[in-house]
């Protein structure tokens, strides 16, 4: 019994010893660990203090002197310290009460469309990352830290956009224009010039030059025009003599003289050169009379008689191919020589009866009068001799009355017959002759079209009897056109051309029923001689005009309102420099570069690399570079432009641009 009790004893010690040599040092651990624990916590405590401190001070730095922040050595580790009154950065790391503290700052890069990439792209010299640690050994080794990106202080816009920002710049056979319908106070807009003198606006017609009295008293009923010349249609009735050749002088105001007249036929159309007219007339066996203007008086040299009873109702003349309309047939007939009896060199029936014909290039255009297929679009290949009917369309309004086609052959521009309900002027987009489409159509508010032409400036010109019988149409956004002027004419407007003159001024020349003064010039344009290239270069921008500062800048971004209207072209450059010696912009260099920062310029002077326009608008990112005396960041800020267009109607408009910097 003792031996048991023994035994047990032993077991009971055996164990007391074992349970005490696995609890003793999980409890002396959890002492230690308990020790060291709150240690550590406090150090993270006090480390979490010190970052926070070091992000204020930074923050503090960067808001009140960003090139202390962007100046310093990327890579490097820095440290704040209280500067006087403020914080600076001092190089390397500082160690406080055991803990270390490094803040180093890196570049960040962003690509095209200014998103932040980590590797390539540009490095933008407005954002910086920044990396606080704060290290400590004991107990443990440990860290924190804290990543963020500091950018320039505000994001800051200066906005070109009125007549005498504009003024301020250079304008190279481009001109300055006020900006009408704004609500702008004085906005502007820069373009190439489009005609006329410094009061001329096609918007602003009047009638302040001397009309002429075309001879005897019969009704004018066709009008085309060369510079120098008008040829005119007066047989309307059997009181006017049958054409008429007009000299007008290039002076300013123009003055209209009649050279010669020519009589003896019914006259529907005219179509003249330096040396011959052509006339459609009423007469069966000569439907096309053409008249001689070196004989005195006036004779008939040649003709084209189309086969039957019919009419001239239309002529053209393009190279040594006329054309004539009649009825519902397209004719073409050969001018190689303009003696005796021309020859037919083709014909084509039409959709319906026809009423006016113009021609570009190989192609005829002919405007119908009917509901129906109101274009139609015919080939001419062959020298003539073979017509291809292309295309028609049908838009909504009333018959064909006239037609003027842009020079490119891009544009048509349909005038129709009045209707309380529809529509009378229609602009056709005829790039691809197959398939020609509608761009937009204008109310002319009671008038009824008898002509229709498009001149320098973006306009258009309607006239015709009843409502406002000359009306100047902004075709500038041919989506909406809108009137924008307009005279009325009570005794109504027969007929409209226009002509650009060799020296840039630019007129629009009405044949009107007023029995003593038919024939009326209206000066046009927008205040500076039409040219068909040009440029402009901003004046200088510099940030310390608007708030003092003396540091640089970067010019982030751009967005620029344009019109760029087909067949015109818009090319925008931007240029960054640094101050002069005397700590401002005057007389420093400007390099101008595209959005890839080249400055190369093609063969003709024009930039390889360029910000063009998407829609109505032109607007990139600035770039971040230093090349040459392009210098970004940098303080003083230029644009230049270059304005080009291959349609003499037509001209590109710049607006406005907001440029985005900051600094």
């Amino acid at each position: 019994m003792k031996i048991q009790q023994k035994g047990q004893l032993l077991l009971e010690l055996m164990l007391t010893i074992g349970l005490a040599a696995i609890l003793i040092p999980a409890l002396l651990t959890g002492l230690v660990a308990s020790r060291e624990g709150k240690v550590q916590q406090e150090n993270r405590m006090q480390a979490v203090s010190l970052l926070k401190e070091a992000e204020e001070a930074v923050r503090f730095i960067k808001e009140n002197n960003w090139n202390a922040i962007a100046d310093v050595t990327v890579g490097s580790a820095y440290h704040p310290v209280v500067s006087g009154s403020t914080w600076a950065l001092t190089s390397g790391t500082e160690t406080i009460n055991g803990f270390t503290r490094a803040v180093t700052v890196s570049n960040v890069s962003r690509d095209s469309a200014g998103k932040i990439v980590s590797s390539g792209g540009t490095i933008d010299p407005s954002t910086k990352a920044i990396d606080i640690t704060i290290s400590w050994n004991i107990p443990n080794i440990s860290t924190v830290n804290s990543k963020f990106l500091l950018t320039r202080v505000g994001n800051m816009t200066y906005t070109d956009t009125t007549t005498t920002q504009f003024n301020a710049g250079t304008t190279t056979t481009s001109t300055v224009l006020a900006t009408t319908g704004s609500g702008i106070a004085n906005d502007g807009q820069v373009q190439l010039g489009a005609g006329g003198g410094s009061q001329s606006d096609w918007c602003a017609p009047s009638l302040t030059i001397t009309p002429h009295d075309l001879p005897k008293s019969g009704v004018a009923n066709a009008i085309t025009a060369i510079e120098g010349r008008a040829f005119a249609g007066t047989g309307d009735n059997a009181s006017g003599v049958s054409f008429a050749n007009l000299s007008i002088t290039t002076a300013r105001p123009p003055i209209t003289t009649t050279l010669g007249t020519f009589d003896g036929f019914k006259t529907n159309a005219v179509f003249g050169d330096a040396n011959y007219g052509y006339l459609g007339t009423d007469n069966n066996s000569k439907e096309v009379v053409i008249v001689n203007f070196a004989t005195n008086p006036y004779s008939e040299v040649g003709y084209f008689n189309i086969s039957g009873s019919s009419n001239g109702e239309s002529v053209f003349v393009l190279g040594n191919i006329g054309y004539v309309i009649n009825g519902n047939t397209l004719h073409t007939f050969n001018l190689s020589s303009k003696s005796g009896s021309r020859a037919q060199l083709g014909s084509i029936t039409l959709d319906g009866t026809a009423t006016k014909i113009y021609a570009v290039g190989n192609y005829a255009y002919v405007a119908i009068n009917g509901t129906a297929n109101q274009l139609e679009i015919i080939e001419v290949s062959n020298g003539g001799a073979t017509l291809t009917k292309r295309s028609s369309l049908t838009v909504a309004g009333q018959g064909g009355k006239d037609i003027f086609v842009n020079p490119s052959g891009t544009r048509a521009y349909l005038a129709t017959g009045t209707s309380t309900t529809q529509r009378e002027l229609f602009i056709i987009n005829t790039t691809t002759k197959t398939s020609p489409s509608l761009v937009s159509s204008y109310e002319a508010n009671g008038l009824s079209p008898k002509g229709v032409t498009v001149v320098t400036n973006n306009k258009a010109i309607l006239v015709g009897t009843g409502g406002e019988e000359y009306q100047v149409i902004n075709i500038v956004n041919e989506t909406a056109p809108t009137r924008c002027g307009g005279l009325n004419i009570d005794s109504g407007v027969n007929g409209v051309s226009s002509v650009l003159e060799a020296d840039g001024d630019v007129y629009s020349y009405i044949i009107t029923g007023d029995a003593s003064s038919e024939f009326k010039i209206i000066e046009g344009g927008a205040g500076a001689a039409f040219s068909s290239t040009g440029t402009f270069e901003s004046a200088t921008f510099d940030p310390y005009t608007v708030d003092g500062g003396i540091n640089t800048r970067s010019f982030n971004r751009f967005v620029a309102t344009v019109a760029n209207p087909n067949q015109t072209f818009l090319k925008m450059q931007v240029g960054v420099a640094g101050v002069n010696v005397s700590n401002n912009c005057t007389g420093v260099s400007f390099r101008y570069v595209g959005p890839l920062g080249s400055s190369a310029l093609d063969g003709s002077g024009k930039p390889i690399d360029y910000f063009s326009p998407v829609g109505s608008t032109i607007t990139g990112l600035i770039p971040l570079i230093t090349s040459g005396s392009y210098q970004n960041p940098g303080r003083c800020f230029r644009y230049k432009l270059w304005f080009d267009t291959s349609d003499s109607t037509q001209t590109p408009i710049f607006y406005n641009v907001i440029v985005n910097y900051s600094g």
